[in-house]
Parts: C-alpha cells; structure tokens; sequence
C-alpha cells in the first residue's frame, strides 16, 4: 500500500493556510458518574464546588494564556463547554472565562458558543443568566424521556425534569441540541420511537440520537446489561432516520440532525479537520503550523491540573506531532463521518497532502461499495455510513516492524 511518507520522501507536508480555530474547555465534574460514560468525569462528592469553581476558573484561563504562543493572531469560530457537567458551574464563572476568551482570542462575528447542560441543573434564572453571560447555543444531556430508561442509565434527572429542562430551554435559547441515546438497556423499537418522536415535537434544531456502546472502563463494562440485538439496533437506527426526516431534519453527520443552516459549527470544525484549543483537565488539543500539525493533552486528574496551574508549571502532559501517515487517518477518519462527504481539494489543504497520498485507499473503499469519489467530492454511500468501522479501517496507517 502507497504510503503519505513514500510520496512526500523525506519533505514535511506544508500546509498554505492555517484551518479554522476552535476552543474547547473542559469542565469535568458531575453531580453523579453515569456507568455508561467515559468521559473525563468526576463526581463532586461533598467537595465546595465554590472554592473549585473559582480556583478552577483561574486555571482555566492561565492555560489559555499559555496557549497563546501557540495561535497567536488567529480568532475563534465557535466555543463549547464540555464535561463532565458545565452547567454545574454559576453563570458568573462562565462569563469569567468567556470574558477572558473574548481578552485573549477574539471571537469571529457570530461565533458560536455552546454549553452542555444536564437537566438535573436546570433553573430558570441561571439559564437566563447563561445567555446574558454570551451562551448562544446550549446541548441538553436528555438520553430519553421515558423514566424507566433514564433509571437504567443511572441518570440523576427523571422524565419530567427532561420536560421541563427543554421548556426553560426554548425560553432562553433558539438553538438548542438535544442528546439522545437508543439501543438501551430493554428498550423496544416503540420506546426509541417514543423518545425521537418527543424530541422532534419540541421543534429544537439540532438533534443528536446515539447509539449506546459499551466503552471500557465503565460500571457498564463491568457488569453488561442486556442491549438489544443488533438487528434491532439497526431498525432502530433506520427508524431515527425516517422519524426525523418527516420532521425536516436533516441526517448530516452519522449522529446528528439539524434544520436548516443549525449544524453545529463547532463539531464540523472537528469533523473538516479544523484546529482546537482544549483547555482543562484532560482536554485535547490539534493545531496547525506551516510546518508541522501538533496534538496536545492536559493532566487528565482535576487535583494534579490544579496543583499544576497553581504552581505555575506546564498543564501539558503530552505532546506529539502527526507524521503524514496519521493526517491522513486522521483527516478520513474525522471527515467520513459527515453523510455529504468533502471537497476533494480540502484533504490537501487541511493536511499538506496530495490526494494521491490515499488513492489506493480510495479505490478500494469504492470497489467495496463504502465510498464514491471523483475530482471534486469525496463521501461515504448508505453501505459506507452503516459501516464506517470497516470503511475507516481501510484508511489505518499500515504498522512497520
């Protein structure tokens, strides 16, 4: 197999122009660890979330400031607070760190900014405060609205603070993304249609139906309960589909719905293989230079990133650069998941590439009916998208030994 390295010999990719820039910021406590999640998270258990909020907050913005030498000049696309739980945090303290953002990185005119929410946070003044604060897009952590299911996922909210979540929600927001999960413990093709079809109704704009995994180092790993088959899985999948095309959704990415013009930006900077600034515990990070495309990570445990911050030593705990092999990969592994695929002449803007670094890979995705592709557009057919794993995998660096 032609590899990247093989073509480009001993040159380093060049990129012409710098992508887009995103910042992400890591909030990573909860009020309880679903057993399902593999995030970062931690539960607050007992400690003052006063004293970490303001303490973290501090450390918050000293890592963005430490980031600065790295993107100097370049201006924000989109924001996103991701947890763990953001919505724990006052809306004071996001405005603290949007105030910051705002110092140190200019934002682009319409920028978007998101907060992730749990509905068992949720007040209604506090969210009006978070849109006063510069929130122009919140993501509800909702998974179902059917209690049984919300019990099964060790959820602390129950159905009707998911109903009333989403009502405080459209009284201060008009862009709004709902997370759902389907293909969960006992759960029949009715319920799942139950929960998309509520989910619909509220006329939100975006909408993200997951299909729930079960991620190593999880309560659920550990102790497996019994999912659906995955036939049913499957017709569950095709029903989210259906259900939410006669509602005007559009099937955009492998996990996300949106109206019209409501994708969300800061995901498709992810996807289209954009530049990020994750700070916080354990956030990542990817960014570009002429030279060279760097991945960063933060210290994973909230008490060593604060020790950290606070001692005024480096929060980053590991840092390597992406040989042409991994931007490849990378680049297909992130922009195969959008249903509409990309423009050809993006793998080499965003990579430093020829599109011939991956040709073979191409033709054999299309021989196997997963892939179509000409001079222009590169994306993923119906067979491809039901089986990204295995279109992915084609895309794998080959391993030396």
């Amino acid at each position: 197999m032609i590899s990247p390295a093989s073509i480009l010999g001993s040159q380093s990719p060049q990129l012409k122009a710098l992508p887009p820039l995103s910042l992400y910021v890591h909030i990573p406590w909860c009020l309880k660890k679903c057993p399902y999640c593999d995030f970062n998270s931690h539960e607050i258990r007992g400690e003052s979330t006063q004293v970490s909020e303001k303490a973290y907050v501090a450390a918050l913005i000293q890592d963005l400031e430490l980031a600065l030498a790295d993107v100097w000049g370049r201006r924000l696309c989109s924001v996103f607070f991701g947890g763990g739980t953001p919505s724990l945090f006052s809306a004071q303290a996001i405005d603290t760190i949007l105030t910051a953002v705002r110092t140190l990185l200019p934002l682009e005119h319409f920028a978007e900014v998101t907060l992730e929410a749990n509905p068992g946070t949720f007040e209604a003044q506090k969210f009006a405060d978070f849109r006063k604060a510069g929130i122009n897009r919140l993501s509800i952590g909702i998974q179902s609205f059917n209690p049984q299911h919300l019990h099964a996922l060790g959820r602390v909210h129950d159905d009707q603070e998911a109903h009333r979540a989403v009502e405080i929600a459209l009284k201060n927001f008009d862009n709004i993304n709902l997370d759902l999960m389907y293909a969960l413990p006992e759960q029949t093709l009715e319920e799942a249609q139950a929960d998309i079809k509520t989910a619909c109704a509220f006329g939100v704009t975006h909408i993200s139906a997951y299909h729930l995994t079960l991620e190593p180092n999880t309560l659920f790993h550990r102790f497996p309960p019994k999912l659906p088959e995955d036939e049913q899985a499957a017709a569950m999948q095709d029903m989210i589909e259906q259900t939410t095309a006669s509602h005007q959704y559009r099937n955009y990415e492998t996990s996300a719905f949106t109206q019209s013009g409501k994708e969300s930006r800061h995901n498709m900077n992810y996807w289209l293989f954009g530049d990020y600034i994750g700070i916080g515990a354990g956030a990542h990070s990817k960014i570009s230079f002429a030279d060279k495309i760097v991945r960063q990570m933060r210290y994973k445990q909230p008490k060593e990133y604060l020790a950290k911050a606070q001692a005024g030593e480096s929060l980053i705990q590991t840092r390597h650069e992406l040989t042409a092999e991994d931007r490849g990969f990378e680049f297909m592994m992130n922009a195969l998941r959008l249903n509409g695929g990309f423009d050809a002449l993006l793998f080499h803007e965003r990579t430093g590439l020829p599109i011939t670094a991956v040709q073979k890979q191409l033709d054999e995705a299309e021989q196997r009916g997963l892939l179509v592709h000409d001079h222009h557009r590169i994306k993923p057919t119906v067979l491809g998208r039901r089986f990204l794993n295995d279109l992915l995998q084609i895309f794998l660096p080959e391993k030396t030994i």
